[in-house]
């Protein structure tokens, strides 16, 4: 699918989608509750069904829940899912393969859920997917008493438990690898204990979503010695007893940062206005931070209570002004940090952030290349890409193809979401008589279904 996109002012007042991630975490949890879970409102998206899927494989029975809005066909709103689990000691596999698509998420934290099983299960995705490595997370696995084969750390990966406590070095150049031991290792056969030494973490607010659901199962209590899971304070090392079971997961998901941050940046970009309700300031989510950068490059960005939900309220009146970004914690925020850049006054930096080159693509390397793209014309853009991250000069980026009428820019959005919404984001902000094309646009349904809708 390409995407044609012309300059044009976004005002908007929307409710953003649920979180992506929360919406993982309670599938695979739910699934491995001896009990039923009712997941309100969570997001419905390629990734989620993936693991969804996912967890059928691992034992659960999962149904559709519809509310009573009706849609023009007559039928229910599709509202959430009715997840059925099993403790995996109880559980039948009704599979062996998992196909985890493009959810990398959905990946690494099943293949932890899977090697609590006494049978193997066997990993596959796309081809995205078969270039992300879960090496040391295998590695952990094995040392814990899990078989694991893999072709170098990658798919096809077939795992085979139960795995049985012990101690671990586990690297987390993902943060992925240390939540899904955080939520298998609690169900290990009583008496067993699992220790786990973190030498490396990226992304630790992923790490403390996980954290929250397992202190919402009364496994967790920041550091205290007596908790089922205790930890550092700075996370750089786990305690966990097994012979634990997960209680039902019920309630609405919580809506997505990650998300949106583009309708937020479409709205400064554009020269227009956005009101974005369904997000919680103090969720975990570490692409919150996304708001207060908005706020040191120079834009309105307001909290307020309504009904007592949250809404934020974002534009921008003057110049945006780059900045220094660390985006370690939150690293899918280097594709539109690096569009707000190219628009902003003087340099931007983003850094720390290496970890970015193994996501759905290397974003530090195609983000670089189609903003270079999208700025051709103009000799003064200057994006430089870094080991860790990218350095723009954004000062009038956009001056080069002022005055150009009826041309087009072709974009490649490289079958990466983020880097295609991101894009779009840009071409709001070109000047009159340009048409942005992006190839590849239907990855945006990976995460934010209906995004091209709220651009238009």
């Amino acid at each position: 699918m390409i995407a044609l996109i012309k300059p044009h002012i976004i005002n908007t007042a929307l409710t953003v989608p649920a979180s992506k991630s929360h919406t993982i975490r309670r599938l695979l949890m739910a699934a491995l509750t001896d009990g039923t879970s009712h997941i309100k409102k969570p997001l419905f998206s390629p990734d989620t069904q993936a693991c969804a899927a996912a967890c059928k494989v691992l034992g659960a029975e999962i149904s559709e829940e519809y509310s009573t809005e009706v849609e023009c066909d007559g039928e229910g709103l599709l509202s959430g899912w009715i997840v059925r689990g099993h403790n995996p000691g109880k559980a039948e596999i009704t599979g062996q393969l998992i196909d985890a698509g493009n959810s990398g998420t959905t990946l690494f934290l099943a293949i932890a859920s899977a090697a609590l099983l006494s049978q193997s299960v066997t990993f596959t995705g796309d081809m995205q997917i078969a270039g992300r490595s879960a090496g040391p997370l295998l590695d952990a696995l094995v040392n814990l008493g899990a078989r694991a084969s893999s072709k170098n750390g990658c798919i096809p990966i077939t795992v085979c438990g139960p795995i049985k406590g012990g101690k671990v070095n586990l690297p987390c150049i993902t943060s992925q690898y240390l939540s899904a031991l955080l939520i298998a290792a609690p169900l290990t056969p009583e008496n067993t204990i699992t220790e786990i030494d973190i030498p490396l973490l990226n992304e630790k607010p992923y790490v403390e979503m996980t954290l929250a659901y397992l202190k919402s199962q009364g496994l967790y209590r920041d550091a205290a010695n007596d908790s089922k899971v205790a930890g550092n304070t700075d996370y750089s090392y786990f305690r966990i007893q097994g012979g634990n079971a997960y209680t039902p997961i019920n309630g609405p998901v919580p809506g997505d940062f990650s998300s949106a941050v583009f309708p937020a940046a479409a709205a400064v970009l554009s020269g227009g206005k956005t009101i974005l309700r369904g997000l919680d300031p103090n969720d975990t989510q570490g692409d919150k931070i996304f708001f207060e950068y908005l706020l040191q490059m120079g834009c309105e960005v307001h909290w307020e209570k309504k009904d007592k939900n949250w809404q934020v309220t974002v534009s921008c009146t003057g110049t945006l002004q780059g900045g220094v970004f660390d985006l370690n914690a939150a690293p899918d925020l280097l594709p539109i940090m690096a569009v707000m850049g190219a628009f902003a006054a003087g340099e931007t930096r983003l850094c720390n952030v290496a970890h970015a080159r193994i996501k759905e693509t290397d974003r530090i390397a195609v983000t670089a290349e189609e903003l270079r793209k999208l700025f051709a014309e103009n000799t003064n853009l200057c994006c430089e890409e870094k080991p860790d991250g990218l350095i723009i000069q954004g000062a009038e980026s956009v001056a080069g193809i002022a005055g150009h009428s009826d041309i087009t820019i072709n974009l490649d959005g490289h079958g990466d979401h983020r880097v295609v919404m991101a894009l779009a984001c840009a071409a709001l902000g070109l000047p009159a008589g340009t048409t942005v094309a992006i190839s590849g646009a239907e990855a945006a349904e990976v995460s934010y279904p209906g995004f091209w809708e709220i651009l238009q």
